[in-house]
């Protein structure tokens, strides 16, 4: 048995290594104890709703459900979560001896004026050695058996590499989760817009029934003297851009349908729909919960938390390595330069080696990487707060947004139907001459942007409910 222990410690990498305190990261900031929008609900929060309860137009989940299976942004978030998952077995079997199998033939000659080939001419003259025994000039190498190494984790640094790779793997679990929970808002959304959209082009056709209806009333009372060609040109010119808008919007409708397309991973087609957006229920309890509580259930929170941690053993890890590292290697098998030979007992060979070593000139290399990680650790704990800050504030905009915009909308319904009775009342008035042209196309405008502003509040009542589901974590589920 051949056994040989090489000792290679640097005093001064060692000390440099134990004067790498690890870093002290700053307190997070406290989240407050509610949202500040009424009080605290530690009941049933929105985000525990399933989507399907949540939602319960059955398009819309039709529509959620095969974004789910097709989106192509999911499949790349599961491609990196596999890529993460290497990163884990890689970090495990760091932790554990390696173990090869080797088999090997060679040959090799020695120049006449070393000392092997001296040594073996020699030896061929002992007395000791059989004819089988005797060294040949052009020497061949036969080997077959089983060669390990095993670095033994003594300063845990494999152990915190292992550690950073799973918690980046937990993160990338929690980023597809994120992508889930953005997409299910995002198909939500478009599909409001759709409906708005689809709303909007029913109050143009009205309006666009209604100016045609004065256009023709005007153009008789041009015949009849009762008005003049300037009153004409101006309700068509007033019919022609209600036209335009019409048109501007079923481009629109296409071009959201063709995002809902892309978002299914498929080419474009119609969408199909449900009920009116007028006509569709706003979800009566907004039930929230507590901040702390709510905002740990993101899963773009939990990721930079993750994240955070990862960076921490990353850190670790750095700091070990100025430590020195013992490394066990070990060889067992049959080595022979005669292959008739190779399988017999006496050409049974084995080796060990242990070697422990520290740096010595590469200090500043070790120290660099021991910052580096340093610097990303903090950097991850700085984002983790403005991530879990960003999202404190999604949920207290959502809130306001969900009471200012149902506010805004009893007002705009009042709006509209008084416009709509003064419409009425232009169109009765100008037919027996008593309003002018001018009043009648202003009534007409008016009413037609109300009852437009009216679908837009209706439409940002909707995104504004599904902001608040996605930013309490809600629809990841």
């Amino acid at each position: 048995m051949r056994l040989r222990y090489i000792f290679c410690l640097s005093i001064t990498g060692f000390l440099a290594g134990c004067k790498m305190t690890a870093p002290q990261y700053p307190v997070a900031k406290t989240l407050p104890d509610s949202f500040g929008v009424g009080a605290a609900d530690t009941s049933k929060s929105i985000a525990a709703i399933p989507l399907r309860e949540f939602f319960n137009d059955p398009f819309l989940n039709d529509l959620i459900t095969t974004t789910l299976h097709e989106n192509l942004d999911l499949k790349i978030a599961m491609q990196r979560i596999t890529m993460v998952q290497a990163g884990i077995r890689l970090g495990r079997g760091a932790l554990l001896p390696s173990f090869n199998g080797v088999v090997s033939a060679g040959q090799k000659r020695f120049g006449d004026y070393t000392m092997d080939a001296i040594g073996n001419y020699d030896t061929n003259f002992s007395e000791n050695i059989r004819e089988d025994q005797k060294l040949r000039e052009h020497m061949p190498d036969y080997y077959a058996g089983l060669q390990s190494s095993w670095e033994i984790d003594v300063w845990g640094k494999l152990r915190n590499y292992k550690r950073a790779a799973l918690s980046r793997f937990l993160a990338s679990e929690k980023g597809k989760l994120w992508v889930t929970t953005s997409l299910v808002a995002e198909v939500a959304s478009l599909y409001y817009e759709l409906l708005a959209l689809d709303n909007e082009i029913e109050i143009i056709n009205k309006n666009i029934v209604l100016q045609e209806r004065a256009l023709e009333v005007i153009q008789v009372q041009k015949t009849a003297g009762r008005a003049n060609e300037l009153g004409v040109k101006q309700v068509a010119a007033q019919l022609f851009n209600t036209k335009s808008l019409q048109a501007r919007i079923r481009q629109e409708i296409i071009e959201v349908e063709n995002h809902i397309n892309m978002l299914q991973g498929r080419y474009p087609q119609v969408i199909s729909r449900g009920k009116p957006i007028m006509e569709q229920n706003l979800p009566n309890a907004l039930k929230i919960g507590i901040p702390a509580k709510m905002l740990t259930r993101r899963p773009d929170v939990q990721q930079a938390e993750y994240e955070f941690i990862a960076t921490k053993a990353d850190v670790r890890a750095a700091r070990a390595a100025f430590f020195p590292s013992l490394t066990i290697t070990s060889a067992f098998g049959l080595q022979s330069f005669n292959a008739s030979h190779l399988i017999e007992p006496g050409s049974l060979a084995y080796s060990f080696l242990g070697g422990l070593t520290a740096p010595l000139f590469n200090k500043n290399k070790i120290r660099s990487d021991y910052q580096v990680a340093n610097a990303s650790g903090m950097e991850a704990f700085y984002r983790y707060q403005k991530v879990t800050i960003t999202a404190y504030q999604e949920v207290v905009n959502n809130l306001t947004r969900i009471e200012n915009f149902g506010e805004v909308a009893e007002y705009k319904k009042d709006e509209v139907e008084a416009l709509n009775n003064a419409v009425s009342a232009s169109n009765d008035l100008f037919a027996t001459s008593f309003a002018s042209y001018l009043e009648v196309i202003t009534a007409q405008r008016s009413v037609l942007e109300a009852e437009l502003n009216l679908a837009t509040i209706r439409k940002e009542q909707f995104h504004a409910i599904i902001s608040l589901y996605k930013s309490v974590g809600g629809g990841w589920e």
